[in-house]
């Protein structure tokens, strides 16, 4: 099984911390995120990792290198210009298998064996995996007809909605929708499928430990709660784990 980790952004959200690193090795306890996706793909049974990157290129390929010491074999593709989150995959060489595309920005107990093992119980192009959540409205929401008569209010309402937690499996013969050197993100290769008929689907990740960290606030989130769930994110190696 090969990977592609995304990680060319530069992370201005996360300024000024991301002036002088890429945002995929800032520290989140005694390690970088990258090392954390790194060991779990290792633990999940993913053999080949190729990371995208652009931004602060060299700072990653230092610290990486070839991903011996992850027991991983990691090679690099390099983007000049950004390409958004899909079309980094033009670039990269031999996707002629199922392969998992992640974000470099994330932490999740998933268990992306069950992700890989339901995108092929289902034959799916790609699988986007999902967690639920909860927005509350903080202000009162009236509804209005055309001719603007108030036909509801519904004060400080919650809705929950399906989101992507930035990890997807897909099949090669996506790598057709994505045009040649061109910014091209994740959304718009699922609308293109979904536009042709191809079959996606959503895996559910209902129990467990999710969180982007693309915010200050997130970033600060996952530093207080790292040693609570630092078992969960980086479980142990077992067969059962294996994808």
């Amino acid at each position: 099984m090969k990977a592609v980790l995304l990680a060319g952004g530069r992370g201005t959200r996360l300024a000024p911390y991301t002036n002088v690193l890429p945002k995929p090795l800032m520290p989140i306890g005694d390690m970088p995120i990258l090392e954390i996706l790194l060991r779990q793909l290792k633990v999940y049974g993913v053999t080949d990792v190729v990371i995208a990157v652009g931004y602060l290129a060299s700072l990653i390929q230092t610290y990486v290198g070839d991903g011996s010491r992850f027991g991983l074999n990691v090679t690099y593709s390099m983007e000049t210009s950004p390409l958004g989150t899909a079309g980094p995959l033009k670039l990269v060489k031999d996707l002629d298998e199922t392969f998992l595309i992640m974000n470099g920005d994330l932490l999740t107990s998933l268990n992306m064996g069950d992700l890989i093992a339901f995108h092929r119980q289902h034959k799916a192009a790609a699988t986007i995996s999902t967690i639920v959540r909860h927005t509350q409205i903080t202000l009162g929401v009236i509804g209005t007809d055309d001719d603007f008569n108030v036909n509801s209010y519904t004060e400080k309402p919650s809705y929950d909605f399906r989101v992507s937690m930035g990890i997807s499996v897909l099949e090669p013969e996506v790598l057709q929708y994505i045009p040649d050197g061109k910014p091209f993100d994740v959304p718009d290769l699922i609308k293109a499928l979904i536009a042709d008929q191809k079959p996606v689907k959503a895996f559910p990740f209902e129990n467990g430990y999710w969180l982007d960290i693309g915010r200050p606030e997130d970033y600060q989130k996952a530093m207080d709660e790292i040693d609570l769930i630092k078992q969960q994110i980086l479980p142990n190696a077992s067969s059962d784990n294996q994808a």
